[in-house]
């Protein structure tokens, strides 16, 4: 697939030669510093070892006031209170994160936790839910990562009694739910500082206001911190500011040996068959995100929840052995629909000219039509909605190119619809059944309007020029320490030109992967890898010179370790 190759600008060679003098570090490492918005000692010592002390304060949240005082008022007149969550990772993290710093407040007896059927409830605050938790004696319902959009539902709450203090971190609509308080750095009227956080975030922003204002001990809610690194990984949040903050001290505790990791993160680590080492936010986002997501997808989220609460490895192995055999089922269903859905658009000549994609199948599994949408934009990448029956509706996911808000574009469609919520760049939909042509034919017109030639092209953002000399083992230890990276603070991609294959060196690996040995004229042999790059296999074995961007990598095989490219993407001279 033809890319765009995006060279960010150069820093200013003044502030490169001043903060590499203060460092004592390579400029090239100070120059991806630079760009990174870091120009001094005190920014680049927060970036580098970032402390909790930098937390903002979370009173600064609106309505923080109003929720840490119907918490305490709850926790002094021996109320009952249920955590409840959404099915996906962000939504069983914030449960569990919350479920168990509550516990130890409220004691075993006066708290539970809730997560809807994605089928019989479907998505954020249910009737179903709520009627339970009236039938069962709660008063208070604190909801994670749903709930902004609740109006109605939080409205028939409030008619049977039950209070509600929203935690999400989604959009909300023009009108906000009668909650007692609705915690979402995304409010307009919100003054806090940092507005990415993930929804486990603003739950743990609110567990930590609630420790602040009583004077709790916060040591057992930093315990939790490892979760809140999972939720942040698997949402896909950026790894800026206060999430880079979050995640560098989850992932410390995740990968400190002196603290035993939580028996539900360590036997997903052992069923995944992650090698052994520190864990980083690829580890979480390929690793452990979807198996605790696949519980929601196809059987009970609550089974995640539980496994992540699991006190012993025994219990936690049990639930754990069920969530990844789910996962296995799960990318059954996702291969074959995947299969399905690419055959729709190749055999449809409108669909294969169109700037969007809108496939419906009613039979299509609900839990794994996210990921077909994903698996379909990089197929054919353009806006791209995929729909299925459920409960008599057509029900569905999107996911969007850089550049292109696909939440607004649905928007505008949202006559047609019974409800939708999302992201710039994912989003949900329900639609009447007889909705989905018309849909279809008024998505593609908003799409055509707004998306440009240059965005259905997949960009590759260059940070900077590299020679091959200079990749080292000290270097790479130096890029290292920039992590963790992310959305936002992404692994460093740099450029390498006139560069070859060693004669013999270049080979197809699979249907599609490329593995070479690459050289300079003034460098040593270093190995790549390209994966879905075997399509430069003929003319690489020519002989002829070309250009590589990449990210540098470790591989490790039969105990021996050498640096790599793990390259993105192969350019020729025209």
């Amino acid at each position: 697939m033809l890319k765009r190759w995006i060279r960010k600008p150069a820093p200013d060679p003044e502030q490169v030669r001043h903060l590499s003098e203060a460092l004592r570090v390579n400029e090239s490492i100070i120059s991806l510093l630079c760009q990174r918005g870091i120009s001094t000692y005190a920014e680049a010592k927060s970036y580098f070892r970032p402390d909790l002390a930098e937390l903002p304060d979370p009173m600064l949240m609106r309505d923080m006031d109003k929720a840490v005082q119907r918490l305490t008022d709850a926790l002094f007149r021996e109320e009952k209170v249920l955590v409840y969550g959404d099915y996906d990772v962000d939504g069983t993290t914030s449960v569990a994160l919350v479920y168990s710093y509550l516990r130890t407040l409220f004691g075993p007896a006066r708290i539970d936790y809730y997560i809807p059927d994605r089928y019989l409830e479907g998505y954020g605050v249910s009737t179903i839910g709520i009627d339970w938790a009236a039938a069962n004696g709660y008063k208070l319902i604190v909801a994670l990562d749903c709930g902004v959009k609740s109006v109605d539902k939080i409205s028939y709450a409030v008619e049977k009694g039950v209070d509600f203090i929203v935690c999400d971190h989604h959009l909300p609509g023009d009108e906000l739910p009668p909650a007692v308080a609705v915690l979402d750095p995304k409010r307009p009227d919100c003054p806090y500082p940092y507005k990415e956080l993930s929804g486990c975030g603003v739950g743990f922003k609110l567990m930590q206001a609630l420790c602040q204002s009583q004077g709790f001990d916060e040591q057992p809610l930093l315990e939790l911190m490892d979760l809140l690194a999972v939720s942040i990984a698997a949402d896909i949040v950026p790894i800026t500011g206060e999430n880079r903050l979050l995640m560098y001290h989850g992932l410390k505790r995740l990968n400190d040996p002196a603290i035993e990791t939580r028996p539900g993160l360590y036997a997903l680590r052992q069923l995944a068959g992650l090698r052994e080492g520190p864990l980083n936010v690829s580890s979480l986002v390929f690793g452990f995100a979807p198996r605790i997501n696949a519980a929601g997808r196809l059987g009970d989220a609550k089974r995640s929840v539980a496994m992540l609460l699991s006190e012993t490895a025994e219990q936690a192995l049990a639930t754990a052995s069920v969530v990844d055999q789910t996962n296995t089922e799960r990318r059954g269903f996702d291969t074959r629909i995947t299969e399905e859905a690419l055959q729709m658009i190749e055999t449809d000549e409108l669909l294969r000219n169109s700037r969007s994609t809108v496939l419906f199948k009613q039979d299509w599994h609900k839990g794994v039509i996210g990921i077909v949408a994903s698996r379909c934009l990089d197929k054919y990448y353009r806006p791209t909605v995929i729909l299925t029956e459920s409960n008599g509706k057509a029900t569905g996911s999107a996911r969007s190119v850089v550049g292109f808000d696909v939440h607004q574009a649905i928007l505008e469609c949202s006559d047609l619809l019974e409800q939708f919520g999302g992201h710039m760049y994912a989003a949900g939909l329900t639609l009447p059944l007889e909705n989905v042509p018309e849909f279809r034919r008024r998505f593609e017109a908003v799409v055509s309007s707004r998306l440009t030639d240059e965005q259905m092209i997949p960009p590759v953002d260059i940070d900077l020029p590299l020679r091959l000399r200079d990749i080292t083992w000290g270097f790479y230890n130096l890029l290292h320490q920039m992590e963790p990276f992310g959305p936002g603070n992404s692994s460093p991609v740099f450029e390498s030109q006139q560069v070859y294959a060693v004669p013999g060196s270049a080979k197809i690996v699979g249907n599609s992967h490329l593995k070479l040995t690459l050289m300079q004229e003034d460098s040593s042999p270093i190995e790549a890898i390209g994966f879905g790059l075997a399509e430069h296999f003929v003319r690489i074995s020519k002989g002829q010179p070309f250009s590589v961007c990449y990210n540098l990598d470790v591989n490790e095989w039969r105990g021996q370790k050498s640096l790599q490219l793990r390259l993105k993407d192969i350019g020729w001279e025209e």
